[in-house]
């Protein structure tokens, strides 16, 4: 028995791992710099990819965050009303938001797209930004 569950626990491990291993990574650049992000396993995260590369015009939102419009809706998933410096959120169903300071938004909260690693203070200036989205190498 002991070594039937060793097995078990071995497969469950392995199974983690490759899902580690193989998750989806994009860069985000603009004038300001470039940053990388991990991004979630949800249906909308599936369509952004499948949308890119994007260049996305974005605006200064409340100083916390950049926002801008995707070509087209993503489909729905779960949503969360906190978010951290490095989240990258869906609002409403097309509006692509970087946020680069923590907070909360209000109901119905935020699609967690994924997160930049290591924070997104190169966006943490005022004004608008063109960036673009591309699949990381």
């Amino acid at each position: 028995m002991p070594f039937k569950t060793a097995q078990i626990a071995c497969a469950v491990l392995l199974g983690t791992i490759g899902t580690t291993m193989a998750q989806e990574r994009i860069t985000i650049s603009s004038d300001w710099g470039s940053v990388t992000a991990e991004l979630a396993d949800n249906a909308a995260t599936k369509a952004l990819i499948g949308m890119l590369p994007l260049t996305i015009p974005m605006t200064d939102h409340l100083r916390q965050e950049k926002t801008g419009t995707l070509p087209s809706p993503l489909p729905a998933a779960p949503r969360q009303r906190a978010f951290k410096n490095g989240t990258i959120g869906l609002w409403g169903p097309d509006h692509f938001v970087v946020y680069y300071r923590d907070g909360q938004v209000p109901q119905p909260g935020i699609v967690i797209l994924g997160e930049v690693k290591g924070g997104a203070a190169i966006f943490d200036r005022p004004g608008s930004v063109t960036i673009n989205v591309a699949r990381a190498r």
